[in-house]
Formats: structure tokens, C-alpha cells, sequence
């Protein structure tokens, strides 16, 4: 993706264009790092393509330093730290923007639900139940989401039964028991109602084997 032409940070192409005076306020609180951002990943928001870091490492900025932050100046720095190579850090940050139904957020969400720490997962679930009512804010945001990026979700619940296969088995015999099951099953039914049509699910049924996964 090519970024604004006035700027050199590649965090500014994770959020739409109209935000980027945004996220330049954002990224002058926060604390330099010697590694960069890696490992980005794609997905559409409303029409424009995004580019999201799998992990940042810069430090968190401290406390004094957001006041001089609106409230989605904050946002967006909590949704840049979700992306922390500290999983600590990512569920606290999460914690903050999970309830929000602005466009842009969404993608840092649904990505976590496809990573390995079993608190965020739920987390999440706990939050993400408002899914279930259709016509719902969150319902239409997260559908609205999943149908502009098909591919995007398909990767993240292969991600989502996989380590649930290698690392959550012991927990949960089954993948319905799972909270990243009950978060795919919101998201199913808000994309669903988006399109029109049944979802199609990657998931395993009942205690079936799991081939292909660790």
C-alpha cells in the first residue's frame, strides 16, 4: 500500500485516509522503538484497504500523555497497542475499543480472535454477544466487515481451530465448548444476515477429528 506522501510511518496506513491527522497526533505520544512494525496483513474497511502490523513494540506511552489525546485519538492508539508483542499489553488495550462499532476498530478485533491467548478470547465473547441481535449496531458492523473481507475471516477461523487443536484440546474436548468457537458462531450469524445467505463455516463439528492442524 502506498502511504499519505507526507509522512514515512507505515502505522498511518493502518486506518482510512480521514483519519490520519488522527493518527499522527497518536503516533507523537508514543514512545520511539528500535523495531519496527512487522509482518502486515490486508483487509478492506468501507472501500479503502488497510495495512495492520501483526506486532508493535514501542512502549506504551505514559498515562499523562493521552490526556492531551481526543476520545478517538485514544481509540486509536488503543487499537495500535492490541497489536503489542505483549500479550498483557493486547488484552488490555483490546479491553478498551472491543465494545466500539466504528469500521476501523473491527479489524483489530476480529484479528485477535484468530491469535493464542485464551483470555482475549474471551474477552471478547463476553463482549461480542450483542452479535446475536440482528439489526444491532455491533451486528451490522462486524457483518458489514466479514462479507467485505471473506478471505480475511475463512484464514482467521483456520487460525482459530488451530490452536484450539494445539494448544486448548486438554480444556475443551470439543471446539463447540470453545470461546473462539462462540466467537465464530457471532460473527457467522452477523455476516449471514449481511449477505443474505447462510455463512459458510470452516469449523470442526462435534469432537470430529481435526486433520490438518498441529
Amino acid at each position: 500500500m502506498q502511504l499519505p506522501s507526507h509522512t514515512s510511518n507505515p502505522l498511518i496506513a493502518a486506518f482510512p485516509a480521514g483519519l490520519v491527522e488522527d493518527v499522527e497526533a497518536v503516533l507523537a505520544v508514543m514512545p520511539a522503538s528500535e523495531l519496527a512494525p512487522i509482518a502486515w496483513f490486508s483487509v478492506v474497511v468501507e472501500g479503502w484497504r488497510v495495512s495492520l502490523p501483526e506486532r508493535v513494540y514501542n512502549d506504551e506511552p505514559p498515562a499523562g500523555a493521552l490526556g492531551s489525546l481526543s476520545p478517538r485519538q485514544r481509540q486509536i492508539l488503543h487499537c495500535l497497542y492490541s497489536r503489542h508483542c505483549d500479550g498483557r499489553v493486547r488484552q488490555r488495550h483490546l479491553a478498551e475499543v472491543v465494545g466500539s462499532t466504528e469500521a476501523w476498530v473491527i479489524p483489530f478485533v476480529v484479528r485477535l480472535v484468530g491469535e493464542y491467548v485464551l483470555e482475549i478470547l474471551v474477552v471478547i465473547r463476553d463482549e461480542l454477544r450483542q452479535l446475536a441481535s440482528p439489526g444491532a449496531p455491533g451486528h451490522l458492523a462486524y457483518g458489514h466487515f466479514i462479507v467485505e473481507n471473506p478471505e480475511f475471516f475463512a484464514r482467521t477461523e483456520r487460525r482459530v481451530v488451530s490452536y484450539w487443536s494445539c494448544y486448548h484440546r486438554h480444556a475443551y474436548a470439543s471446539f463447540q465448548g470453545y470461546p473462539g468457537s462462540t466467537v465464530l458462531d457471532l460473527l457467522r450469524s452477523a455476516a449471514s444476515d449481511r449477505a443474505g445467505r447462510p455463512w459458510p463455516s470452516l469449523a470442526p463439528a462435534g469432537r470430529a477429528r481435526v486433520d490438518g492442524y498441529c
